[in-house]
């Protein structure tokens, strides 16, 4: 099984984010869990989401503590004690950031000394969804990074979730995503 943990702040589609992973994960027959991490949180505050993958049935329920991967919506995130706890040497992270790899290695490793700098992936999420999207929502342009750097969806796979989950929102904005996320995992 799979473990993917995401960090943004509240009102950035975190919880879009987890849901878009698991109904990529279904749509490959894949067994699949998507759930928020909910308290207090309100617009800005740190929140975290949660999705599992895994060819068998995923019988725990449970928050992620020791994650395959981590996807950070928010870059002023990734190096907190919250964000980077249960970390290991295979943890994969994929953090929207305009920074160069060495500089949020340098600052990643001064929170938790067991990521390895090689499994750092960074892409400029923020920079792409102003520019296809016209507004700074990042949640599905850093999963196109999520199934590049992963392999545990595909892109087509990808784009067929946001079609499903964004159909009512008309389909220019099924579009401009769908463009957004091949640009990310592109890059």
């Amino acid at each position: 099984m799979y473990q993917i943990r995401l960090h943004g702040r509240g009102g950035q589609g975190v919880v879009t984010a987890a849901e878009l992973i698991a109904m990529a994960a279904f749509a490959e027959n894949k067994e699949a869990q998507a759930f928020p991490s909910f308290g207090v949180e309100r617009t800005g505050a740190p929140i975290e989401a949660f999705a599992k993958i895994s060819n068998e049935t995923i019988k725990s329920r449970e928050k992620i503590s020791d994650p395959d991967f981590i996807v950070v919506q928010d870059p002023t995130l990734a190096t907190t004690e919250n964000t980077l706890k249960g970390c290991h040497k295979k943890t994969i992270l994929i953090i929207n950031t305009n920074k160069d790899i060495e500089v949020m290695a340098k600052n990643i490793k001064a929170v938790n000394k067991e990521i390895q700098t090689a499994n750092i992936r960074t892409i400029d999420a923020t920079k792409i969804a102003l520019e296809v999207l016209g507004r700074n929502i990042v949640n599905t342009v850093i999963l196109g990074k999520f199934a590049q750097a992963s392999k545990l969806i595909s892109l087509e796979s990808l784009k067929m979730a946001i079609q499903e989950k964004f159909s009512g929102k008309g389909k220019e904005m099924v579009e401009k995503n769908i463009l957004a996320v091949e640009r990310a995992y592109q890059a």
